[in-house]
């Protein structure tokens, strides 16, 4: 029909703009756009008038910018890309940063939830699963648990609602406890050096977020200033250790039972020792 109607090439451009998008947010109305004396602020002529209907679909579709790729591959794929270059420039310099970060102390840290009953893995030993199986990548039942009557649902879906409330508190924490190893007030330690971060959450298995972060001492200008003498990489994973430690968010009570939560003790900190991220490095 639309072919009949000779709007085939217009709609073809509308959805080119989409960038292959699958699940665009369509818009319904109209906007229109006035030349404004700058002087008198007087509304003049019409410069651009645009109807939604008057479009070959319809309506004015838009990228949905979905970053969960089982909802739109094209628009996470973009996403995914475009955070791979902010994170990689902010560790080897690049696209306004400079090239002196690759220099600072930096590492690679993931932060867990804590357990909430016996799930169904795969061990990194090899080994079976506690329930005697060994089961492939694709197994539905990994992540589920071992035994449903005694699993925390409750403490496990308050504490995804509380996990960025945790790291919000890890990194006052982190703060504190690196201007406690360089002998530091935390007022002072603004004035030697600033934390910056990058961090992304995932979904386990399990269904609990975990967080991957890549964490860097820079001097108190950030990136552009050299850290001082005492930053190292050693230090700042061990102020990592001791923050995860000491974070504690406390939420709320639900049937007469408090709740509170902690980061889990799967605590994995790696020093980034490479500038160059390609081929394989470590």
């Amino acid at each position: 029909m639309l072919a009949s109607l000779g709007t085939m090439p217009e709609l073809a451009r509308q959805l080119s703009g989409l960038g292959g998008c699958t699940n665009p947010v369509r818009l319904d109305g109209h906007r229109t756009e006035y030349a404004v004396d700058s002087t008198t602020g007087e509304i003049g002529r019409v410069l651009h008038h645009l109807d939604s209907s008057s479009l070959p679909a319809g309506s004015l579709l838009v990228r949905c910018n979905n970053r969960r790729a089982t909802r739109c591959a094209a628009c996470a794929e973009v996403y995914r890309r475009d955070t791979f270059h902010l994170i990689t420039a902010g560790l080897r310099g690049g696209k306004g940063t400079a090239e002196r970060v690759g220099t600072h102390p930096r590492v690679f840290a993931t932060l867990t939830a804590p357990s909430f009953g016996p799930v169904h893995n795969r061990p990194s030993s090899g080994r079976p699963c506690r329930c005697g199986a060994r089961h492939d990548d694709t197994d539905p039942a990994l992540g589920t648990p071992l035994d449903p009557d005694r699993y925390d649902y409750e403490a496990a879906v308050l504490w995804n609602a509380h996990a960025g409330a945790l790291w919000r508190r890890f990194s006052i924490y982190l703060r504190r406890e690196i201007a406690k190893r360089a002998g530091l007030t935390q007022r002072a330690f603004r004035h030697h050096a600033r934390v910056s971060f990058a961090k992304v959450a995932e979904y386990q298995k399990r269904g609990a977020v975990h967080f991957h972060a890549v964490i860097r001492l820079d001097g108190p200008e950030g990136g552009d200033t050299a850290p001082p003498a005492w930053a190292s990489a050693e230090l700042l994973t061990d102020a990592i250790h001791a923050a995860v430690t000491a974070t504690r968010v406390n939420g709320p009570d639900v049937d007469g039972r408090a709740h509170a939560f902690t980061f889990g003790c799967q605590l994995d900190v790696r020093t980034i020792r490479s500038a160059d991220f390609d081929g394989g490095q470590e």
